[in-house]
């Protein structure tokens, strides 16, 4: 894929505002951010470590190294940049939510629970942790916490297909099966697919 002209230059820019200066946190962060859009992930993490040795309030540089090892699979990796950023900057939801997800996937519940929630607390309007809280009170099994907290994020976004999804799984894991089967064809007409499985499930009970 030939890369837009604009783009190098840009890159090419801040290589020789860092020869000038190598110290220069913000040149590394936005050298970081194009090789980053370019794809160039390995030297994304360079170029944002720079940035962050040379300005100790780089939570920026933190949470874009959260999404590249994200996008490499390394969610101890997540989890330890997520952590910096929300140490610098406490008040960052977002850095909370993306914890939540990682801890998640990693199967430590609680602190997914824990991470998520704070999140929440922090900006009740991230329909996707909301979601993902869902699926952490499922895979611990507390099913009447995972339908209380699907019933307020539907009710706060109506329109959001994977949130009727999850919903509909924690009723199911509550034996409600009419009202799984109410939320999974919502989930459906906002053009969610469910897993197939799960649908020949609740087939079977319509």
């Amino acid at each position: 894929m030939k890369q837009p002209q604009g783009a190098e230059n840009f890159i090419a820019e801040q290589k020789k505002i860092l020869s000038e200066n190598s110290e220069c946190a913000s040149s590394s962060y936005n050298l970081g951010v194009g090789l980053m859009e370019q794809g160039r992930l390995d030297e994304a993490i360079d170029a944002f470590n720079d940035a962050i040795d040379n300005s100790g309030r780089m939570f920026e540089g933190y949470v874009n190294l959260g999404y590249i090892y994200f996008k490499k699979g390394d969610l101890e990796m997540v989890v330890e940049s997520n952590k910096r950023a929300i140490e610098i900057e406490p008040r960052y939801a977002r850095g909370y939510a993306n914890l939540g997800f990682a801890y998640l996937q990693m199967s430590m519940t609680d602190e997914a629970i824990e991470a998520l929630s704070k999140g929440i607390e922090l900006n009740p309007d991230m329909v996707q942790a909301w979601s993902n809280l869902v699926n952490a009170y499922l895979q611990k099994g507390d099913v009447e916490q995972a339908i209380e907290t699907g019933k307020k994020l539907v009710a706060l976004a109506p329109d959001f297909a994977l949130g009727h999804n999850n919903l509909a799984s924690a009723y199911y894991n509550n034996d409600d099966y009419q009202k799984a089967i109410e939320h999974l064809d919502t989930a459906v007409s906002l053009g969610f697919e469910p897993h197939p499985e799960f649908l020949k499930v609740l087939e079977t009970y319509r």
